[in-house]
């Protein structure tokens, strides 16, 4: 059995870490499965949003380090095949185009906190314990910690955490936004997939155009991104959705939307 599970639900790809027995630590292989299906996500028309989760009491406790040691030592990532786009979302202009929704829970340590930032929406359970322990490692973050945690709840927050190494819990990560709802244990998979079914049922290009407008504000700047606003608003009106969007209004009902 795999360690990464991937199935389709609808509209919504289910992405699964199943190494329970481990702590789900992720392996060279599990990255590259993981990386094999955030761009199945990305490129396949007919899948919407993705939804990241975790089989067990914990989500992950981190690298597999005897694995990646070597890889950090070599002082490059590791290259990924023609379809993969890399989970964390450390290249720009190569990442997923469709939302991810997270659900975590217990252990959410190092890479499990990175893919939590990457994520578009986060749902957790009360349980959850976030950390960055890298520098208890003699290391620090590599995929997208130091430049996304602090855009996310400010300087000091963020060096807190990430300079001591430090846990968060539930309820902090969730005072602080780094969690969009906080539900009981167990109930965090049944909750987000709601939440990315949701975001399935809307108009695909609408959704993915949106993300896109969101991402540049944050990489490139709010002029950037109000700039290049009504440029790429335009193919949107010209959509079969769109139509479809205003005729359900007229008619009051809901759209039927294909992604066209």
């Amino acid at each position: 059995m795999s360690d990464i599970i991937v199935e389709t639900r609808g509209h919504v790809l289910l992405i699964g870490f199943n190494r329970p027995a481990k702590r789900n630590s992720l392996t060279l292989d599990m990255y590259y499965d993981l990386a094999r299906a955030y761009g199945e996500l990305s490129n396949n028309k007919d899948l919407r949003c993705g939804l990241l989760y975790a089989v067990g009491d914990h989500f992950t406790s981190g690298l597999d380090l005897p694995q990646w040691g070597p890889v950090f030592a070599g002082g490059e990532w590791v290259e990924l095949e023609e379809g993969m786009i890399d989970p964390f979302g450390v290249d720009e202009d190569n990442r997923c185009k469709k939302p991810v929704v997270m659900a975590c829970q217990g252990y959410c340590y190092t890479i499990g906190f990175e893919l939590l930032l990457a994520a578009d929406v986060r749902v957790a359970a009360r349980d959850v314990r976030l950390a960055q322990l890298e520098v208890k490692r003699a290391i620090f973050p590599v995929g997208g910690a130091t430049v996304r945690m602090f855009e996310e709840i400010g300087w000091g927050n963020a060096m807190r955490y990430i300079l001591t190494g430090d846990e968060l819990s539930g309820p902090e990560a969730y005072r602080l936004g780094l969690v969009q709802e906080l539900v009981e244990p167990g109930e965090q998979f049944d909750r987000a997939l709601e939440i990315a079914e949701r975001i399935a049922k809307a108009a695909p290009l609408a959704v993915q155009g949106a993300l896109a407008s969101a991402r540049r504000a944050r990489v490139h700047g709010p002029k950037a991104a109000l700039t290049s606003m009504f440029q790429e608003l335009q193919p949107l009106m010209s959509s079969k959705d769109s139509q479809e969007g205003l005729k359900a209004f007229l008619e009051r009902r809901e759209p039927n939307f294909t992604g066209e």
